[in-house]
């Protein structure tokens, strides 16, 4: 399946490390993230698991559910989870999805033939509370992902949902924002009292709006 940036998100009925969820439900009102692995017991894979172990306060706090996917069954997930918590040093506390018949691989396009014909590559999906994509990364199966980058993303897309602004290279969150060019200045003056640098026309920095989080 082809999906694109504003597409809804394919619900789907799967079983988990945490037991059987259908997605959109779990999902709530919130957010989510959906990244698949290409294998259980591979290292890249153990790193990437322990790291979002490590990361699931900053997820929470951002109101974002995170959900990962192999292409193996659950009880290997299970045995796949020891390791994760003796080698990275923080035990699974999110729920891994078992698609040993790769059915929620093929309806989000995580498997890339010409990459491999049977293993995931490492997508993710960014999921809004409208249920609709708002961010996908590919990575090759040979590279773990960053994700704190994932989380600075979040951010950006959190913050721009609310506030008629876009953000700059390398943003950070509490650092200048762009005001986004379809708001005129007089429209600017109400909703940037604080004012506003403008460097040319198109390009007004503002400071960033506190979003709460």
């Amino acid at each position: 399946m082809n999906i694109r940036l504003g597409d809804p998100a394919p619900d789907f009925t799967a079983q988990t490390t945490d037991g059987p969820i259908r997605f959109h439900e779990w999902m709530g009102d919130g957010w989510a993230v959906l990244f698949s692995h290409p294998k259980d017991f591979t290292p890249v894979c153990t790193t990437e698991l322990g790291e979002v172990a490590r990361l699931k306060s900053e997820f929470d706090r951002r109101n974002v559910k995170v959900i990962g996917l192999s292409v193996d069954p659950l009880e290997d997930h299970e045995a796949w989870a020891d390791d994760i918590r003796e080698t990275q040093g923080y035990a699974l506390n999110f729920p891994l999805i078992a698609d040993a018949d790769r059915a929620v691989s093929d309806l989000y396009g995580m498997i890339h033939p010409n990459a491999d014909n049977t293993l995931t590559v490492r997508s993710v999906f960014v999921i809004g509370p409208d249920k609709r994509v708002k961010l996908m990364i590919t990575y090759p199966a040979s590279t773990g992902r960053n994700f704190d980058e994932i989380l600075r993303v979040i951010d950006s897309l959190q913050l721009t949902a609310d506030f008629s602004v876009a953000t700059p290279v390398n943003w950070r969150y509490g650092e200048d924002v762009i005001i986004v060019p379809a708001v005129s200045d007089e429209e600017a003056k109400t909703r940037f009292p604080q004012g506003w640098n403008t460097l040319k026309p198109y390009l007004r920095m503002v400071r960033q709006p506190r979003a709460g989080r």
